[in-house]
């Protein structure tokens, strides 16, 4: 066993490069702030009930002039949101002007939360959703849609309140099936609770919101506009690569369950680059082995699935990467690595490494009341090492988690690099969550992005031979 620990990874950023993605951006501008397509204006529709609409249209021109960062001595920690114009944050305007809000009213809301189940609920009140969505994509110019219940909307759609008690399997998700039924309008979605923009909610007790801790202002601040700004097709910033690394695609595997529970089926995330761009690809049926009770792919399924992610590729790329690094949520069958094996030799891709990555059941415990620090590396045989992502940071002075924290087991199934770069490229992708700006994310974009793709695949049309690609979709 060796234990070492890794530097943390830059970002770059429009001017300079920086450690944490909160002042990167705001002393040095999104990456993409000086090139044609990034946003300069977002146009936000809002949908929801009268008074969160009117609550978040009022909490995003409070942000607009900037938020003072929460009273702390851990200032790296909680920084204060500079506001959004075209010469602070994101360097781009956020508009929502009242043509682009739709509301329901009080009585459409009430019929939808008088079914008995919490399943119909949902799905009635996604349906509210969808029809005043498809009014505005069809009516308007709009960039991004926020999606804006209300805390009576949520509790109806809590399980909790069904009477005798619902079965967790019935369970309809909000959030999943909302991107699902409304990426047929091609716009991407926004989900933002009441307590998101201070509109009550946090004490009310329901099952959604008690799951989830309050962040202070100014970071909720950071989050919402960070994501709004990479839905609006802009890069906030990218991953750093010198000029003489090789071009490298990143690629996510991960399985989900059908609705019909009788299938698993493949959802893959792919990383085009260092800023990155990238899409998802639905792959086929997966099972469970007998041999380790792991979903895998047969060897043709593997070999179609690599062969579409490489097309979308060069469709975007005009040629190949050099290097594929694939990771994944189960260990490679020997049908799997046959078929990946046979695709990258016929694409003449030499370079690859592939990664099973899990929940590790080795701990490090540090003499004090810090778990160790990110970035600490053991390696404990040659193909397999633990990675902490979560854990102190120097930079915060402090362990930003509630919990104690589990680090990566990653098993090397073929790979020519060292644990090192593994390592550091895995830290550098756990920076690349639109929806989180505080650098202390478990799992990298690859693995996060697949599973909630196929969170939502699931409530999607298995016929549709065409999804929408982009990840600002599923997020």
């Amino acid at each position: 066993m060796h234990i070492t620990h890794l530097i943390e990874p830059e970002l770059e950023f429009g001017t300079s490069n920086h450690i944490d993605m909160r002042f990167g951006v705001m002393n040095y501008g999104p990456v993409d702030m000086d090139t044609d397509h990034a946003p300069k204006t977002i146009r936000l529709g809002i949908v929801g009930m009268p008074e969160t609409v009117e609550d978040f249209q009022g909490w995003l021109e409070h942000c607009r002039g900037g938020i003072e960062a929460k009273t702390s001595n851990k200032p790296n920690l909680f920084p204060r949101f500079p506001g959004c114009s075209l010469e602070t944050g994101f360097r781009t305007e956020v508009q929502s002007p009242p043509t682009l809000a739709r509301t329901f009213t009080k009585e459409e809301v009430l019929d939808a939360a008088s079914a008995k189940s919490a399943a119909v609920r949902t799905i009635q009140m996604v349906e509210l959703f969808v029809r005043e969505i498809c009014y505005l994509t069809q009516n308007h110019r709009v960039d991004v849609i926020v999606c804006a219940p209300s805390v009576q909307m949520l509790r109806a759609m809590d399980t909790s309140a069904d009477s005798g008690g619902a079965n967790p399997k019935d369970r309809v998700d909000f959030h999943d099936c909302l991107k699902a039924r409304a990426m047929q309008f091609k716009k991407p979605l926004q989900l933002v609770l009441p307590p998101t923009y201070g509109s009550g909610g946090a004490d009310e007790g329901i099952e959604v919101l008690s799951r989830r801790s309050l962040q202070d202002e100014a970071t909720r601040a950071w989050n919402i506009h960070c994501a709004l700004y990479y839905k609006a097709r802009g890069y906030p910033w990218r991953l750093m690569r010198r000029s003489e690394d090789l071009t490298v695609c990143f690629v996510g595997i991960s399985f989900y369950e059908a609705l019909s529970r009788d299938r698993l089926l493949t959802s893959v995330a792919q990383v085009f680059n260092e800023r990155g761009e990238g899409v998802v690809v639905r792959g086929g049926d997966a099972a469970i082995s007998k041999d380790d009770r792991q979903p895998h792919l047969s060897q043709r399924d593997t070999e179609t699935l690599l062969t579409k992610a490489l097309k979308r590729y060069k469709e975007a790329h005009k040629t190949l990467p050099a290097r594929i690094v694939i990771h994944k949520t189960s260990s490679f069958s020997t049908g799997e690595e046959c078929g990946l094996r046979d695709v990258l030799r016929d694409s003449r891709i030499d370079c690859f490494d592939l990664l099973y990555l899990s929940q590790a059941t080795t701990r490090l415990f540090r003499i004090g009341k810090y778990p160790p620090l990110r970035g600490t590396l053991v390696t404990l045989s040659r193909d397999r090492f633990v990675l902490y992502c979560r854990g102190s940071i120097q930079f915060f002075e402090t362990y930003p988690g509630q919990y104690t924290p589990s680090p990566l087991h990653v098993h090397c199934h073929a790979s020519s690099e060292t644990h090192r770069k593994l390592g550091t490229e895995l830290l550098a992708l756990t920076k690349m969550n639109w929806n989180n700006t505080q650098f202390d994310g478990l799992d990298p974009i690859t693995i996060r992005a697949a599973r909630q793709v196929g969170s939502v695949l699931r409530y999607c049309n298995e016929d549709l031979e065409t999804i929408e690609p982009w990840y600002s979709y599923y997020m």
